[in-house]
């Protein structure tokens, strides 16, 4: 059962041949035999769990069911959830109990859909290989000596372990697609303003963007359905109609122009990844793609730009844990100050650190020209070298990191090394485009490695289709680690 997808566990409880309870409890059950090996979620109640499974039953009695009633899921660690303890992998919030929801969480809620508990993350969504967590390193479940990707890395690892069905995640420089990616299993970070961030803790307020890490792209598509949605309490959620985006899931593929970056088969490309990826492009090709070459110029740009807005914003944001209203307080200070001198030093880890300093660095008087002003100018030169390329195709592949997944440890002591991992994922997050990851094959060690499909604006249905097209013709989704 644990190995369903969630349009089958859809279908099962839909036709009564399991309760929710039934599957809530097959789930944490296997949450509790091999969660410790792979410390993926940080939190479990299973009282509350199954009280929710309890009323997701008497919802599938009644036909008063949404198609995801009664279907488990984990939500990552910072989503507020009103009755549970919301970390984002801080000791700043280990003791920080939500008194309110997330907009994701009601969303999910509401169609009744069952918590199974929180996953495990980069502490306030900082990192690419889920080693900043202050409960411990994710380990990735087809390689326990591998990182999962991050900051997500908790959601991707749970879900390719098949500790969940689905688990929502969030999207600053690709966090959702990165982990995807090295875990293999389907991710997509919609449109910046899709999926509302009322209840999301802030880490770069421009470029944070929630989404749903499932098995495949109907399973995505069936979460964003849930997931998307206008929201007044954000002031950057998007007030359109809504989309179904199962709706182009079967369309064919004939015709569609996809565009291959020159930048992103550059140098410093493994040759395990090129490789799936070219072979991703001649499944598409069979399916009636064509390929064309484009370029995006700006590039590699994307990592300084981002790695002087990013840690801006998040000086700023962070500023509000002061050990004054909530979190972590030192409890030996002689003054004011050095209580929130104290507080913030042990409450932040290094990476965290690290960027706060040079988040207020670059907003420091006599720097704010100089780096963040200029940094946003090569955000719109990198948003303009989009709108040029997607005027020759429809959607863009290319990989998701340079690398399958390394080992745990192998570039903690290296920062800069472990940012430039995210060259191909940062900027369709300074732009605010649609992106995904699908499973599309493995390295020669074993580790997984994912496509990366890139839409226009709102192109999150079109990308879906190539997606579930190309997952139709292959198999690498339905693959899973031999725990």
């Amino acid at each position: 059962m644990t190995q369903a997808t969630l349009k089958q566990l859809s279908q099962q409880l839909a036709a009564k041949q399991v309760s929710s309870v039934e599957l809530a409890s097959q789930y944490l059950d296997r949450i509790e035999a091999l969660n410790p090996q792979l410390n993926a979620v940080v939190s479990v109640d299973r009282d509350k769990t199954l009280a929710e499974a309890r009323a997701a039953d008497a919802r599938l009695a009644v036909g008063s069911a949404h198609p995801l009633t009664g279907v488990p899921l984990l939500h990552k660690d910072l989503f507020c959830q009103e009755g549970w303890k919301t970390s984002c992998g801080s000791k700043m919030l280990d003791n920080f109990v939500s008194p309110y929801s997330a907009h994701v969480v009601e969303q999910c809620a509401a169609a009744g859909m069952v918590t199974l508990g929180r996953a495990n993350m980069d502490e306030f969504a900082m990192g690419s290989s889920n080693e900043n967590s202050f409960y411990g390193a994710v380990k990735n479940p087809w390689d326990l000596n591998a990182i999962p990707g991050g900051s997500s890395g908790g959601s991707a690892a749970a879900v390719a372990a098949r500790l969940a069905p689905v688990a929502t995640a969030t999207d600053t420089g690709g966090s959702i697609r990165q982990p995807a990616s090295h875990c293999g299993v389907t991710g997509i970070k919609p449109t910046y303003g899709v999926v509302s961030r009322y209840g999301m803790v802030a880490f770069a307020s421009s470029l944070d963007q929630g989404g749903p890490i499932a098995q495949t792209a109907e399973d995505c598509a069936l979460m964003l359905n849930v997931m998307a949605g206008f929201d007044a309490r954000d002031s950057t959620s998007l007030e359109r109609a809504r989309e179904d985006y199962t709706r182009d899931l079967n369309q064919s593929l004939a015709g569609l122009k996809v565009g291959l970056p020159r930048e992103y088969f550059a140098a410093g490309l493994d040759a395990d990844v090129a490789r799936a990826v070219d072979n991703a492009v001649s499944e598409l090709k069979k399916l009636g793609a064509e390929a064309v070459e484009i370029s995006l110029p700006n590039t590699e740009l994307s990592i300084p730009a981002y790695y002087v807005i990013a840690p801006a914003e998040a000086s700023t944001n962070l500023s509000r844990y002061d050990g004054v209203r909530y979190g972590h307080r030192a409890k030996d200070y002689k003054d004011l100050v050095e209580m929130y001198e104290k507080t913030r030093a042990e409450g932040f880890g290094d990476e965290v650190k690290r960027r706060i300093l040079v988040g207020s660095y670059v907003l420091s008087h006599g720097y704010y020209d100089a780096y963040y002003i200029k940094a946003q100018k090569i955000r719109r030169l990198i948003a303009n070298d989009f709108k040029t390329a997607f005027t020759q195709c429809d959607v863009i592949l290319g990989p998701v990191a340079p690398t399958a997944a390394f080992d745990l440890g192998q570039l903690s002591s290296d920062p800069v090394e472990m940012y430039l991992s995210d060259i191909y994922t940062l900027s369709v997050n300074l732009a605010g485009l649609p992106g995904m990851s699908v499973p599309a094959g493995f390295a020669a060690n074993g580790r997984p490695i994912g496509l990366q499909i890139i839409g226009n604006y709102f192109a999150e249905a079109k990308m879906l289709n190539v997606a579930h097209q190309f997952q139709q013709a292959t198999d690498w989704h339905a693959k899973a680690p031999a725990l």
